[in-house]
C-alpha cells in the first residue's frame, strides 16, 4: 500500500486553489494523518450512490476500493490481482467492486499540478459519459500509462490523448468534461469519504465496510468468502 506521509507535529499542509471545498478537503487530510487507521473489526459505512461498479449491482458482497492513479501499488492491484478477483468473484455474481478516488500523492509530493486529482476527474468523466464499462476501460488505460509519483504526467492534454484509445468514449464530450472540471466535485466527495473512513493509503480496500490489511488476491478473496458465509 502506498501510504500517506507526515504527521501533525512537523508537517505544514499547503492548500492550493481558491475553492472552499478544496481547502476543507486539505484540512481533513491533514487531520486524518494523526488519527489511527480503522481496525479490521470496525465496519465503515459509505455512500455508494452514483459510483462506478464492476460486477453485478445486486451482488451480496461489496468491495469499496480507493485508489490514486499515481500509486504504483494501485497499478499492481489492477493489473496483477484484480483479474483473478474478477474471474472468481465479480463475474460469478458473488461480489461487486465500487471504485472511488483518494488522490493524495501529487499533493504529498508538492507537485505544481494535482495530477492525482486530474486523473480521477478523467475516470469520472468517462463514467459520466459512458457508464461502468467505459469507466473501467479508462482506468485500465490510465494505469497502463502511469508515470513517476514525483512528476506531473497526468496532465489534461495527456489524459485527452489516452481517452482516444478508450472504446465507446466520446472524446469530444470527454474533452469538454475534463476542461470544465465537471467531475471535480465527485472526486472531492470520494476523497472526503476516504478521509472519513480513515484510509491510510492506497489501494484501500473495504469488504462490506471492513478494511483489509492487504490488497493481494488471496486476502481479498478470503474476505469475500468470509463475508459470504456470514
Amino acid at each position: 500500500m502506498t501510504r500517506l506521509q507526515g504527521n501533525n507535529s512537523n508537517r505544514t499542509v499547503l492548500v492550493i486553489g481558491t475553492l472552499i471545498a478544496a481547502a476543507l478537503i486539505a484540512v481533513a487530510l491533514f487531520a486524518v494523518r494523526g488519527r489511527p487507521a480503522a481496525g479490521s473489526g470496525e465496519t465503515v459505512s459509505f455512500n455508494l450512490a452514483g459510483q462506478p461498479v464492476l460486477g453485478q449491482e445486486d451482488a451480496p458482497v461489496t468491495l469499496v476500493v480507493f485508489e490514486d492513479f499515481k500509486c504504483p501499488n494501485c497499478k499492481r492491484f489492477e493489473e496483477e490481482f484484480l483479474p483473478e478477483i474478477k474471474t472468481q468473484y465479480l463475474d460469478t455474481g458473488k461480489a461487486k467492486l465500487v471504485s472511488m478516488n483518494f488522490p493524495f500523492l501529487a499533493q504529498n509530493a508538492g507537485l505544481p499540478t494535482d495530477d492525482s486529482k486530474l486523473a480521477g476527474q478523467a475516470a469520472e468523466c468517462a463514467y459520466k459519459i459512458g457508464g461502468n464499462e467505459v469507466h473501467e476501460r479508462m482506468k485500465q488505460i490510465i494505469f497502463r500509462a502511469q508515470g513517476s509519483e514525483s512528476e506531473v504526467w497526468a496532465s489534461k492534454s495527456r489524459l485527452k490523448e489516452l481517452a482516444g484509445s478508450v472504446e465507446g468514449l466520446d472524446t469530444a464530450q470527454f474533452g469538454t468534461c475534463l476542461d470544465n472540471d465537471e467531475t471535480a466535485a465527485a472526486v472531492d466527495a470520494d476523497e472526503q469519504q476516504a478521509v472519513s473512513a480513515r484510509a491510510t493509503g492506497t489501494p484501500a480496500i473495504y469488504v462490506n465496510g471492513r478494511v483489509l490489511p492487504s490488497y493481494d488476491a488471496a486476502t481479498v478473496g478470503a474476505a469475500i468468502d468470509a463475508a459470504s458465509a456470514n
